[in-house]
């Protein structure tokens, strides 16, 4: 049986994204595995692992727009901006009024500036941010651009703060509420985070671990066309599929400003991603022989 697609799966609490992973592996073997978008042990929620030729399709993956739900403690902080370890309650800090956080969140959307946790993944020098910080070191993070679509107040009783967020891959959620509260005067710690959504992959949509088995693993793997549905698609004449899978540059009936887009042989089957060449045609980027 050769696999090629995704399975949404709810990432449960305590579980690394690496541990999801080598479940499903289990039941897929011998194809390849692995999964878009790590979500850390305190999260729960959308984690998408691709299969098979499907490994090819993670930075289409990343191209999509995120959701979470993300619960905050304010007055409390941690050196991982979390509650993965103990938090300090800061007895003299301010409490914002619903009115102040509303105002503050203003400026929290559309492309921000945003400097990574000490502890995280980013690397530096070869080396992973929470690998250093273990060790007692200082180092600071450059800033990065990230685009936060919506930030929404859901519910707030202090010291707990909901916020819905829909954002751009590459955003940390834990710092976002730490710039938040910075910005009220105050501190914050995430005590919560679910994702929600990844695209078009919804939370409500999505299998616990425990339904996927040998049995179904065809049955519930979704198709690599939802990944890749915001791209325009392309049907392919048997003659075009051959040239294009050798590589070969064709022409196609794409409007001009269509860069890339998905190409479809016949029978509804992902065959490549076509990119636009300086001399009008396409070729290949990513080629599935056998989706």
């Amino acid at each position: 049986m050769s696999l090629f697609g995704i399975f949404n799966v709810n990432k449960p609490p305590g579980w690394t994204s690496r541990r999801a992973v080598n479940h499903i592996q289990r039941f897929v073997k011998p194809a390849k595995v692995g999964h878009a978008g790590t979500l850390d042990p305190l999260a729960t929620g959308v984690l998408l692992i691709c299969v098979g030729p499907a490994t090819r399709l993670v930075e289409y993956c990343h191209r999509l727009p995120k959701c979470y739900r993300a619960t905050f403690l304010l007055g409390h902080q941690s050196p991982t901006d979390d509650t993965e370890v103990e938090s300090e309650y800061l007895p003299d800090a301010p409490k914002p009024t619903r009115a102040q956080i509303e105002a503050a969140l203003f400026h929290f959307r559309g492309k921000i500036e945003q400097r990574p946790p000490l502890f995280s993944a980013v690397k530096i020098k070869g080396q992973r941010a929470y690998q250093i910080a273990r060790k007692g070191k200082q180092v600071e993070l450059p800033m990065r651009i990230v685009t936060i679509h919506t930030i929404d107040l859901i519910t707030y009783i202090y010291p707990e703060l909901v916020l819905d967020i829909k954002c751009s891959t590459g955003t940390y959620i834990r710092a976002l509420g730490r710039d938040l509260a910075f910005s009220l005067n105050t501190a914050a710690v995430m005590s919560a985070l679910e994702r929600t959504a990844i695209g078009n992959f919804q939370i409500e949509d999505s299998l616990d671990l425990t339904e996927v088995s040998a049995d179904n693993v065809s049955t519930v793997i979704r198709p690599p066309l939802e990944v890749l549905d915001s791209l325009a698609s392309v049907k392919l004449t048997p003659e075009q599929e051959l040239a294009v899978g050798h590589g070969q540059r064709v022409s196609l009936n794409i409007p001009e400003e269509t860069s890339e887009c998905v190409a479809i042989n016949e029978a509804g089957m992902v065959k490549a991603i076509v990119r636009r060449q300086t001399d009008g045609r396409y070729r290949a980027v990513q080629n599935f022989p056998n989706g």
